[in-house]
């Protein structure tokens, strides 16, 4: 019997980031590798239960769009199109050259323009003939691909994927299948997010999902730590430019990473605790694991979802323990971003590809007190130089969402 043919190699050739690290792919891996956290007062939160968050620094989407662009768009979209700019000129991509038939984007997000929905009802109690005639298109979810698509050209399958935290995973692992099957040959994959809104976050606060530590917000982000007590909320977003291998070394670019693997599984268990004992994102890492033919004893490193919630962090670590045991070094980045929901697959996948490339694993900042149920050599303190091979990276969503993405050196 013939063996099955080995997967179409995918490669990440462009990478585009927009986080509360920073607005470009430098400046963030800068922030991250100090481990300095980004959490601050949020004048937008005061008077709430919890009066801070992970906003973007620096970002003036009128001086980066232009401001007849970015009035048309929810700060979500915004952060969408500036990532996707950077991650297509890293690619040495030129969308005026390209054939845009030929061009997918898939782009995670969860709460769509629901900052925008929130100010326009505000705008509506007072005069309902003041409300904007772009609300619904800027808070419309397929929006964040929509404008992504418009701004370059990008006329090939453009879609969003929803799976709450695990949207940015969720888009790279459908990009990956889209050139796999040759219905694309580049695809713009990532997530973003941006509900920093005072009535979202009082929902956030009213789930018990939130860190209430708004004496100290630089402490609050704790992934793994015995004194967590929730996660820090943020905005973001991350853009990759994935396209095959071969094309890639074809037109002579190079490849910064392989997406070697993809794995979703469902907890079928309950609407926002993960199934306690990790089942569902252990399936998900397996699966992705088999997808990349890797063998759990050869990853290197895994880039964790550590939320820093009591419940996911054990959770996660007792899953992780179990599929790959002790030997890869792990890290979770939200120490530094806090938690940007629907693109932090997409922005912990980039940061994973800059670990393989640079050789070094960043910390998991204000891990102090390692939580004795996690059983896991974890980054603390400082960046740790190690050989990373193959990395995984893992998220977890509301609605018993699991994702997982294997990367390999290219």
């Amino acid at each position: 019997m013939t063996p099955p043919a080995a997967p179409t190699p995918v490669a990440v050739t462009g990478l585009g980031l927009v986080t509360p690290a920073g607005v470009g792919v430098t400046r963030n891996w800068e922030r991250i590798r100090s481990g300095i956290p980004a959490a601050s007062s949020d004048p937008e939160l005061a008077g709430l239960d919890v009066t801070f968050s992970c906003r973007v620094p620096d970002f003036d989407g009128d001086r980066l769009l232009g401001r007849a662009a970015a009035w048309r768009m929810d700060r979500c979209v915004q952060l969408a199109v500036v990532a996707a700019r950077e991650a297509i000129a890293d690619a040495g991509l030129d969308p005026a050259t390209w054939d845009g038939t030929r061009i997918g984007v898939v782009l995670g997000n969860s709460l769509g323009g629901s900052a925008t929905a929130e100010n326009q009802y505000r705008v509506f109690e007072r005069d309902p003939t003041d409300v904007s005639p772009m609300m619904i298109p800027m808070s419309m979810v397929n929006m964040v691909a929509g404008y992504v698509a418009m701004d370059c050209g990008a006329r090939g399958p453009g879609m969003v994927t929803a799976t709450a935290c695990a949207s940015g995973t969720t888009a790279i692992g459908v990009a990956q299948q889209l050139l796999r099957s040759g219905g694309c040959d580049i695809v713009l994959a990532g997530g973003t997010e941006s509900a920093l809104s005072p009535v979202t976050m009082t929902g956030l606060v009213r789930m018990g999902a939130l860190s209430g530590r708004n004496r100290d917000p630089g402490l609050a982000s704790r992934p793994f730590d015995r004194d967590r007590d929730g996660f820090v909320a943020a905005e973001g977003a991350g853009v990759l430019v994935l396209e095959r291998a071969a094309d890639a070394r074809a037109r002579g670019h190079r490849a910064r990473a392989l997406v070697a693997g993809y794995g979703s599984a469902a907890d079928a268990y309950h609407v926002t605790r993960p199934e306690p004992s990790g089942a569902g994102i252990e399936r998900a890492l397996r699966a992705a694991l088999a997808d990349a033919g890797v063998e759990a004893a050869e990853v290197d490193h895994v880039n964790a979802h550590g939320t820093s919630t009591p419940l996911n962090d054990v959770t996660e670590g007792r899953a992780l323990r179990r599929t790959l045991g002790q030997r890869p070094v792990v890290t979770s980045t939200k120490g530094v971003t806090g938690h940007t929901l629907a693109a932090a697959g997409a922005i912990e996948a980039a940061y994973t590809v800059l670990t393989i490339e640079q050789q070094v694993v960043p910390p998991t900042a204000n891990l102090e007190n390692l939580d004795s149920e996690i059983d896991l050599d974890i980054v603390a303190g400082r960046a740790r130089a190690v050989r990373v091979d193959v990395a995984a990276s893992t998220s977890l969503g509301f609605g018993g969402n699991n994702a997982a993405l294997v990367f390999t050196a290219a």
